[in-house]
């Protein structure tokens, strides 16, 4: 008999990090929980037994009754819960080693595609220095996308690491309005940023802000057909800095609007443009600003466009 094995299952909070999982949702936890409740109920049971009936073989009776049919209700509830907390944990792995294992091939191909079109190997003609461009193109969707699930994976796990400093909110946009200068332009789409004076800086971490603006941004200017505008706004309401950006893209459907900070969601006006995406950004941009202590939120009509705003406290506590 393996005594370590079978403290293990006694080890609550491990088997919780085993599934990346909180206590309230961790399947041993509340097993554990269950548990307390049945022993409340067994002596609650018992204490109205004694009032009311006489027999104490009644009393006795009733109390096993009641106890063995939580028991057996605790007990399928938890197993099901740890048979999903399973699957859900098997998932999380094989995608990232999937996303892992496919990183390094695409990198390299990237690379071989840019020495071809270069001519540095040989001379490349016109219409195959066309299908390079293709190919190209869609080894950094591939990409796009294998990065997108990897931050997914990490951002549902318990161990999400969160590094806060000092920030300034103003200095990120800026970064990311320049970084996206070039696509902006090849959609041919102007960016506005307008922000208010002396904005104070934030006590939260940058990298997960820069994400999910990004991510934001990256979608305002995605969905906007032939020519169009992006507006970016920043402002203190209180004791917290409020974010906005607007555009004047293709909307999103009312009776959609639910679904939209789901993964993989994509509208079916956006499937209609066959403009490329994972559905995963809005998810990304919802879980990381909820998880550094902000809100977020949208309002949007169909062909008019979508406005999405997100606040963050200023406060270190």
């Amino acid at each position: 008999m393996n005594f370590k094995n079978i403290f293990a299952q006694f080890n609550i909070l491990a088997n919780c990090r085993k599934y990346n999982l909180s206590p309230w949702q961790c399947p041993q936890f509340l097993f554990l929980m269950m548990g307390l409740i049945i022993i409340g109920s067994s002596l609650l049971a018992f204490a109205l037994g004694n009032r009311y009936f006489e027999d104490p073989a009644m009393v006795a009776l009733m109390v096993i009754l009641i106890t063995a049919i939580l028991f057996i209700i605790s007990f399928t509830i938890t197993n099901s819960f740890e048979r999903l907390a399973e699957a859900s944990r098997m998932k999380t792995e094989f995608i990232n080693i999937v996303s892992h294992q496919l990183r390094a091939p695409l990198t390299s191909l990237s690379w071989s595609i840019e020495l071809l079109i270069s001519g540095k190997l040989g001379r490349i003609e016109g219409k195959q220095i066309e299908y390079f461009k293709i190919i190209k193109e869609n080894s950094n969707r591939m990409k796009e996308l294998i990065s997108d699930l990897l931050t997914v994976s990490r951002i549902e796990t318990v161990n999400f690491s969160i590094k806060k400093e000092d920030v300034s909110l103003e200095n990120i946009i800026e970064e990311l309005i320049l970084k996206s200068d070039s696509f902006a332009k090849a959609s041919n789409v102007e960016i506005e940023f307008k922000k208010k004076a002396d904005l104070p800086k934030i006590f939260t971490d940058p990298s997960c802000v820069r994400q999910a603006i990004e991510s934001l941004l990256d979608n305002a200017i995605r969905y906007i057909k032939d020519k169009g505008k992006v507006v970016m706004s920043l402002e203190k309401k209180g004791k917290s800095l409020y974010f906005e950006i607007k555009d004047n893209g293709v909307g999103i459907p009312k009776e959609e609007q639910k679904y939209i900070f789901q993964k993989f969601f994509r509208s079916e006006n956006i499937l209609r443009y066959q403009t490329q995406g994972s559905g995963l950004s809005l998810y990304i941009a919802k879980s990381i600003i909820e998880k550094i202590g902000g809100k977020i939120d949208f309002k949007s009509q169909e062909g008019i466009g979508s406005t999405f705003w997100f606040i963050l406290p200023i406060s270190k506590k």
